[in-house]
């Protein structure tokens, strides 16, 4: 019976919240025994100056806290399932090479793409890598998000201005950003 419980508690931990629109839902759903989403999200606010609203924002968007998600796969012959159109992967949705340089330069040399501490301290890094190359402040939710998704090269050069609907999911995220909060100072954490 024991065993049982340990497997269903495990089960939990690999499955994303139901109730995402909400981060003081999020955080109760998933903090327990195995993983305290909301210290994670505190110590990556104090390690990089995020604040946590902005980092559960980004990935809310970016995956739904889903932890294994990637991109859909492309079709070859409109039915064949074939390549992924980019090596994006878990709660943050990092690609292979920025989950490199980010181990490499965080010394997080065993970090996980789809445990949310590791990937909660990834945005972190990322945002504030952005404030330094980019100059964006830390509570930007908009532009952050902006040069989260284009990459910090394609935000300077203003690929961003031109494209309209990444524009929207980045004034999404930052209405995100804010209820999350105004919510968050109603929490009981």
């Amino acid at each position: 019976m024991a065993a049982v419980a340990v497997v269903l508690a495990l089960a939990g931990c690999a499955s994303a919240p139901s109730r995402i629109n909400n981060v003081c839902a999020v955080f109760e759903q998933r903090d327990g025994w195995f993983d305290n989403w909301y210290s994670a999200a505190k110590a990556t606010e104090r390690e990089y100056g995020v604040p946590v609203p902005v980092l559960m924002a980004t990935i809310r968007k970016e995956s739904g806290f889903s932890p294994r998600v990637r991109p859909p796969r492309t079709k070859l012959l409109g039915f064949i399932p074939w390549k992924r159109p980019s090596s994006a992967y878990g709660f943050s949705q990092a690609l292979d090479g920025t989950w490199q340089r980010y181990k490499r330069e965080t010394g997080h040399y065993g970090a996980s793409r789809n445990k949310f501490s590791d990937a909660v301290n990834f945005v972190g890094w990322y945002h504030s890598t952005s404030n330094k190359i980019n100059g964006i402040e830390l509570n930007d939710a908009y532009h952050l998000y902006l040069a989260y998704y284009f990459g910090h090269t394609a935000f300077s050069r203003g690929d961003w201005k031109s494209n309209a609907s990444m524009q929207k999911v980045a004034r999404d995220t930052t209405k995100m950003a804010q209820d999350y909060a105004a919510q968050l100072r109603n929490c009981n954490q």
